[in-house]
């Protein structure tokens, strides 16, 4: 609990109307959720005004509120400030009583990768047993709680509230996705961190932020701000994040595949399974509270598979190393672990294989299909859901990706869908998305054979593929079903095999289950 008059301490504030000692009982910057004795912040949302909602937050019990704009109708106390988003981050914090001050904070952002290298991390952390939280795209959990997510990064008040529960929890250790609009939004604001990692970028999310350079500027706020005492991992193979090494105010660890000049690198490289095995080489000696490591080599087998795990497991070793942990458990969670759904995930591996993974965008689908040339296969069947409401320009540069690299790879047909009943109005594809997409197609000479269903697109992969092949189900919220129905089809073409095997990468999923 605090006290409405204690909070121009803390936000900026414009206009103080109705001003009255109120005790605020809890905060809310959802109508439907305001309970009595509580503090509304009126947020200007994309699609929404918070403003519009004041009616039913006091009816509700609100008994002051946040605004952006004075809305001289309301006799309850108003506190104007320039941005609500700001002021509901600082207010967030102050009533949990700052929480993540009580537990290392590690933070990744990039435009690839931030899911996986959470998962990587968390696995390393908790091999050495210490107590950890999640936060990102697919999930929260801490202790026994567990819950699938809405946003990549919560809004800042569910997100301290987070915090607080991990507290309670004694979590030592709490790992979090940090996307873009998280950083443009204000949700982080608060947030102590203190390790964080800029993964990659490339243009996803363009729309949403203007233009490239805005959307770096945004992304590379994560690394510009982090405490003194606090890390920051690089990777030297992508410009923009490497661009970052003497502009940030913590210690900075580097890693690199192709440059061999960073704080980490690796030798040996063997893909040829799909699942990564190397050599990294430490150095120089990194001192880390109690803990010394000296310059050395050692091995790593991934349980994952994909090029791009490689990128991820190096941020999560280094993590791993700025945690404390032991080698030897940083190696044996590395290979004990098995994967993140939808990552390049294999979901079967016996005469031939289906992988289902992301595919989001050009530099996803780069990885991914890179990957796939490293390994061994007779022929690759790909059916991709085209991403909806994301606009020609992004679907003409995955579109464009795509065709690049199926010509590397020989494939002559994409099984391409709409998936029209498993998808959200929000994620709808438009006539224009698939327009474009078709266009690039028929340009490069590459048959698309297109579905609006999704089950029709797999039962056309799975009649047509032979042992030997990879099926790869792409796609984000597309192919978020494609899984279940490719195992559950499967068994019906094949009830000879062992059912609960095949479904065994259905159990404990988030994603996709009807």
């Amino acid at each position: 609990m605090i006290k409405l008059s204690e909070l121009p301490k803390y936000i900026e504030v414009i206009k103080y109307l109705n001003e009255k000692e109120i005790d605020i009982e809890g905060i809310s910057y959802d109508s439907r959720r305001v309970k009595e004795g509580d503090l509304f912040v009126c947020i200007k949302g994309y699609k929404t005004d918070g403003h519009r909602y004041i009616p039913q937050a006091i009816e509700n019990g609100a008994k002051a509120i946040i605004v952006e704009d004075i809305q001289d109708i309301f006799e309850i106390p108003q506190i104007q400030v320039k941005d609500s988003r700001k002021a509901l981050s600082a207010l967030s914090a102050i009533f949990y009583d700052y929480p993540s001050k009580d537990m290392k904070v590690i933070g990744i952002t990039g435009t690839n990768g931030k899911t996986s290298t959470s998962f990587l991390a968390n696995s390393i952390l908790e091999n050495h047993r210490l107590k950890t939280g999640l936060i990102g795209t697919i999930m929260v959990k801490y202790g026994d709680y567990l819950n699938p997510s809405i946003l990549t990064t919560p809004e800042s008040l569910d997100l301290q509230k987070y915090f607080y529960q991990m507290k309670k929890e004694n979590v030592s250790h709490a790992i979090m996705e940090v996307s873009s609009s998280a950083l443009e939004l204000s949700r982080v604001a608060d947030v102590d961190y203190d390790i964080v990692a800029f993964n990659n970028i490339s243009r996803e999310h363009i729309d949403v932020h203007g233009s490239f350079d805005e959307y770096f500027k945004v992304k590379s706020s994560l690394i510009k701000n982090v405490k003194e005492n606090g890390w920051a991992v690089l990777n030297l193979d992508c410009p923009y994040s490497s661009s970052l090494i003497n502009k940030t105010k913590g210690n900075v660890l580097t890693y690199g595949i192709k440059d061999k000049n960073g704080d980490l690198s690796i030798r040996d490289l063997d893909l040829s399974t799909g699942r990564g095995k190397f050599t990294v080489e430490l150095s120089k000696s990194l001192i880390v509270g109690k803990t010394e490591y000296k310059p050395q080599n050692f091995r790593i087998e991934l349980g994952v598979p994909g090029y791009h795990s490689i990128y991820n497991s190096l941020v999560a070793i280094s993590i791993g190393l700025l945690c404390e942990v032991p080698i030897s458990t940083i190696q044996e969670a590395l290979s004990s672990f098995t994967g993140v759904e939808r990552r390049f995930q294999f979901i079967y591996d016996e005469d031939f294989k289906i992988i289902d993974d992301h595919f989001a965008n050009v530099g996803n689908i780069d990885v991914t299909m890179e990957t796939l040339s490293l390994m061994d296969y007779s022929n690759i069947h790909l059916v991709y859901a085209i991403r909806g409401n994301r606009g020609v320009i992004t679907n003409s540069e995955n579109a464009e990706t795509i065709a690049k690299w199926a010509k590397k790879l020989g494939i002559k047909g994409i099984i391409a869908t709409k998936s029209v009943s498993h998808v959200m109005e929000k994620d709808r594809v438009s006539n224009d998305e698939v327009r474009v997409f078709k266009e690039i197609m028929d340009r490069e000479g590459i048959t698309v054979y297109l579905y609006n269903e999704l089950p029709h697109a797999i039962d056309h992969a799975l009649t047509n593929v032979s042992s030997g092949d990879i099926i790869l189900l792409a796609g984000c919220q597309g192919m978020d079903y494609g899984a279940q129905i490719a195992l559950e089809a499967l068994y019906k073409l094949r009830p000879d095999l062992n059912k609960e095997k095949l479904l065994g990468p259905l159990k404990n999923r988030i994603a996709g289950i009807a």
